[in-house]
């Protein structure tokens, strides 16, 4: 296993010798890729481990208590959390629709009780304030994600340039030296491979770990919509008039 592993890492060495400066060039800025798409990755899976405890601490503080607005009142904080986010929106519009402010204060909890319940319409103000944070949270919990995504398909590419570059210089030194045998060619062609070696090493992890944080991302972009219409739902149930006759909205 160990001259194996000596004799294939010799290998890659011989070839990054016989390499131009061309192929030299192109596995720099493979390198760059390697270091950012490494980089996103363990970025992007540390923040969303940390959304996930976050979101399972606010649920949990949530459905402790069936008066929605009671986080809100305590000024409770739960950063790093998406579906915090969106339950603060909705608290936010829904509290300016109820109070005329979304400030909290020492009343807050006094003028809640006897403020009148809102309209439909207000309520559609407030899904459509919390529908606006799912949107905003889901591009900050994708962003950086397009870097991953070029290094999965820009990488094979850049490979290939390198290799075809290096293969083209190869056949040109032979024939300029005029020495067609393979002893002559072999340095050359090894030089040009190692670009496509490095590029797939980069493509592949970066495709695997694409995968995972893009499937991780919509699970938790599709928990926000659910705890939205959860939230919705119990907004409606104990602030919003129904009863409302329509002849009321025709004056």
């Amino acid at each position: 296993m160990f001259p194996s592993v000596l004799l294939a890492a010799g290998g890659l060495l011989f070839a990054f010798e016989h390499a131009t400066i061309a192929g030299k060039l192109v596995l720099l800025l493979l390198a760059v890729a390697s270091i950012f798409s490494w980089s996103v990755m363990l970025t992007k899976l540390r923040l969303i481990q940390f959304a996930r405890k976050q979101n399972a601490r606010f649920l949990g503080a949530f459905r402790q208590d069936r008066q929605p607005l009671r986080l809100f009142e305590k000024n409770a904080r739960f950063p790093g959390s998406p579906n915090f986010n969106v339950y603060l929106a909705g608290c936010d519009e829904i509290a300016f629709h109820l109070l005329g402010s979304p400030e909290v204060d020492d009343t807050f909890r006094a003028r809640l009780e006897i403020a009148d319940k809102i309209s439909p319409p207000q309520m559609g103000a407030v899904t459509a304030a919390m529908e606006r944070a799912v949107g905003e949270t889901a591009l900050a919990l994708e962003s950086q994600m397009i870097l991953l995504a070029t290094a999965v398909s820009g990488s094979p590419f850049l490979g290939l340039l390198g290799t075809v570059w290096g293969v083209m210089d190869a056949f040109t030194g032979v024939a300029e030296a005029g020495a067609p045998n393979l002893a002559a060619m072999a340095p050359g062609v090894s030089g040009a491979l190692i670009t496509t070696v490095t590029a797939l090493c980069v493509a592949i992890p970066a495709m695997f770990g694409y995968n995972f944080l893009l499937t991780r991302i919509r699970g938790m972009i599709v928990e926000m919509e659910n705890f939205a219409a959860e939230l919705a739902s119990d907004l409606e149930h104990k602030f919003v008039e129904h009863g409302v006759r329509e002849d009321a909205y025709s004056r």
